[in-house]
């Protein structure tokens, strides 16, 4: 033991402690302090946006709520042409305007403040890399250091424990060496006590481990200063990452909030006090959740088997590992998801990104192996419809939470999937299925998935619920069915423009298309318009490509026909990737969307919309082009969501490429009745209706066309071929 430590060099040692942990004190209490500040600039950047629609709300709109006797004229005389110009001016100025009085000015303030208190509680921020200005820079850069902070405080608490445990008792024990008086009237025990303390706590201050945790203290605060960030990188993250941005900002205040009766999809009061009860555990979650998925995974953890049926978009992949996280946090392990091929790498990076679990890959040639690991180890498994059956049964047990995604892929109850799965459910704790389309053609179809979890329920929905409307269907479905739509909690979701852009074929257009309904052939009725050299679909397409690829905008095109993709592909002059087709493997599907996202300018990538339509994320692409109308409403939904999903960040055009005269309106037609179906009943939307025509109102309608015993596809054909003149109408009796 060294004396000569005493005094200076020891308190340089003990001091050094008590710096140290002081720092990591402010640094963790920095995330707090940064979110308030974020919430002062979301605040004035909500109130600026309040101010800009006061200025473009002209005073007349205040007549309604002003009291009679008000004469806004003299006000309007005086210069004062909107409430943002009477707001500014107040009460002194307004009472100064000749004729005025003071029952005017009065009461154009109350009705003034009344429709600027309106606007404040409705205004929503949103961040628009096209629309940005120094406030809005500013809180990019607050974001950033929110989202940098936390992170490193959640990744330095193990060490910081661990530290702290080690050198604080140190510290206090050598604190007696740090005065030379202080260690001169110490008792003999108490000054070799301190001096132990202190050769062990310079030996602990000396190794890598605590040096390394200066270096990351030291990092993490200067992530905490938002002028260290550079702007301009920020928005470019901004736009390849903007829905973990946005969850954050969602967080912060109500300018980023959406309405909490619609994130909790309108469940009744009293299960939804039981629901918000369950404390969720995001500890071994890495992803910021929104108010809205919050709620979605306390449902699926008190619910035990559920629906979630969120609109595509909306983040059910992330819901779903929350409350893997969850209960791997409460000690339970194995977590088993099932889904299409096309799906499957998704997941597993998904699982990487956004929770410390373990992904396996139970698909391909060493599923066994994998499977056998997972069964030891656990964590989260990723397998496909057809595989499941094939995996051996004695790994496939005590699973805490079953996944299936894309569960309207089991709609039918005697099919082999719809066995694996419901064997599946009945060696599970939990079953969670999710799907944005539980019912494309009928309500029974929905009511077979929930059968499959709580039959009770099923045996409750009745066709009394169906046509009572879609609150009491809601009701009925409300212990097994949770779903939210975009509209509701994703405010800052840019717009979203869909256009039917209705061209008029050529004349060997029509030749082709008379040749298809001629042989009866429905695929070649669909593919007929762009057979053509002149095709008039095929121009109007290439002039929305190229002129989109000239502004630096990304283009998704979707077809369900390989030969008409192949003649897309050709026609277009500008950068093209894919087609995606049914023929590449998930991982080829996804190295061609990454390349695509990762060009820089505007270029195009094809897809067969059954390839291509599900399960990616594509938000690089913000303009979306159907080349021809699909049979089922979800198809032409799912690839939409593709683009149009959080983390989109430009408005996003939608083209359906439809040709006058051909069975594009016959689809159309069907296209719109599913829809309304669905709309009524799974999207709690107010009922539509639609007056069905006649496909040709100069002749009788064949009442074949109305025959559902008679498959649609061969009504729909026999439909062209009486409007064509092929086949003779029946005459009229």
């Amino acid at each position: 033991m060294n004396s000569d430590k005493v005094g200076r060099m020891a308190r340089q040692s003990v001091d050094y402690v008590g710096t140290l942990f002081d720092r990591i004190e402010v640094l963790r209490s920095a995330p707090a302090t940064l979110r308030e500040r974020a919430a002062r600039q979301l605040a004035g950047l909500a109130d600026q946006l309040v101010v800009e629609r006061l200025q473009r709300c002209p005073l007349a709109e205040l007549r309604p709520t002003v009291a009679r006797g008000t004469r806004l004229a003299k006000l309007e005389e005086a210069g004062f042409h909107t409430v943002a110009d009477v707001l500014a001016a107040g009460q002194h100025r307004l009472a100064a305007v000749p004729g005025a009085g003071q029952h005017t000015v009065l009461e154009t303030l109350k009705a003034a403040q009344l429709i600027r208190e309106g606007m404040r509680s409705e205004v929503r921020v949103r961040l628009d890399p096209e629309q940005r200005g120094p406030m809005q820079d500013h809180l990019m850069a607050l974001l950033a250091a929110i989202r940098s902070t936390e992170a490193a405080v959640t990744s330095l608490n193990p060490a910081v424990h661990g530290a702290r445990s080690e050198v604080m008792p140190l510290a206090k024990q050598a604190r007696a060496a740090t005065g030379r008086w202080r260690f001169f009237w110490s008792s003999r025990a108490s000054k070799d006590a301190a001096l132990v303390a202190l050769d062990r706590l310079e030996a602990v201050l000396a190794t890598p481990e605590l040096q390394a945790l200066d270096r990351r203290v030291h990092e993490a605060q200067r992530a905490t200063d938002p002028d260290n960030y550079r702007i301009e990188s920020l928005w470019a993250d901004f736009e390849s990452n903007a829905a973990a941005v946005n969850s954050l900002l969602s967080t912060l205040g109500t300018a980023g909030r959406s309405d909490d009766d619609a994130a909790q999809g309108f469940v009744g009061s009293e299960l939804r006090q039981r629901i918000n009860a369950v404390p969720l555990d995001t500890s071994r979650l890495n992803a910021t959740l929104r108010g809205y998925q919050v709620f979605g995974a306390q449902y699926v953890i008190h619910q035990q088997q559920a629906i979630l049926g969120d609109e595509m978009g909306l983040g059910k992949t992330v819901q779903a590992l929350a409350v893997c996280a969850h209960l791997s946090a409460h000690g339970q392990h194995r977590f088993l998801v099932v889904c299409p091929a096309s799906v499957q790498i998704n997941w597993l990076r998904e699982i990487e990104k956004h929770t410390n679990l373990e992904p396996y890959s139970l698909h391909g040639r060493d599923r066994d192996t994998a499977a056998a690991e997972w069964a030891h180890r656990g964590g989260v498994a990723v397998t496909t419809f057809n595989t499941l059956g094939s995996l051996d049964p004695q790994f496939l047990t005590e699973v805490a939470l079953l996944v299936v995604d894309e569960a309207h892929y089991v709609k039918n109850p005697d099919t082999r999937r719809a066995g694996y799965i419901r064997a599946m459910i009945g060696r599970s704790q939990r079953t969670l299925f999710m799907t944005g389309t539980p019912m494309e053609n009928r309500v029974e179809e929905f009511r077979r998935l929930v059968e499959y979890l709580q039959p009770a329920v099923a045996a409750r929905i009745s066709a009394d619920d169906v046509l009572a409307g879609a609150r009491a269907f809601r009701r009925a479905v409300a212990p097994v069915y949770l779903r939210r739509n975009q509209e509701d909690v994703l405010t800052e979701l840019p717009a979203k423009i869909e256009v039917e852009e209705w061209v008029s074929p050529s004349r060997d257009d029509d030749r082709h298309y008379y040749d298809a309904v001629v042989s009866k052939n429905m695929m070649a009725m669909r593919r007929a318009a762009y057979r053509a050299a002149d095709s008039a679909k095929l121009d109007r397409l290439r002039e929305i490509v190229e002129e989109a690829v000239e502004d630096g905008r990304k283009v998704l095109v979707f077809s369900f026909f390989h030969e008409v993709l192949d003649a897309i592909q050709k026609s277009l002059s500008v950068p093209v990737y894919g087609p995606v087709t049914g023929k590449n493997s998930s991982a080829v599907r996804q190295r061609k969307v990454e390349e695509f996202t990762s060009h820089r300018g505007g270029a195009a990538l094809l897809g067969q919309i059954t390839a291509l339509g599900e399960g990616l994320n594509i938000q690089a692409a913000s303009v979306v082009i159907l080349a021809e109308p699909q049979w089922k409403p979800s198809a032409e939904d799912q690839a939409i969501a593709r683009a149009y999903r959080m983390g989109q960040v430009r408005p996003v055009q939608v083209y359906r490429l439809l040709a006058k005269g051909t069975v594009d309106e016959r689809v159309r037609e069907i296209l719109e009745r599913k829809q309304l179906l669905f709309d009524e009943f799974a999207r709690r939307s107010v009922a539509k209706e639609s007056n069905r025509e006649a496909v040709n109102s100069s002749y009788v309608r064949p009442t074949i066309l109305d025959d559902e015993s008679v498959p649609l596809e061969h009504r729909v054909i026999l439909a062209e071929r009486y409007r064509l003149g092929i086949d003779r109408m029946p005459p009229e009796k």
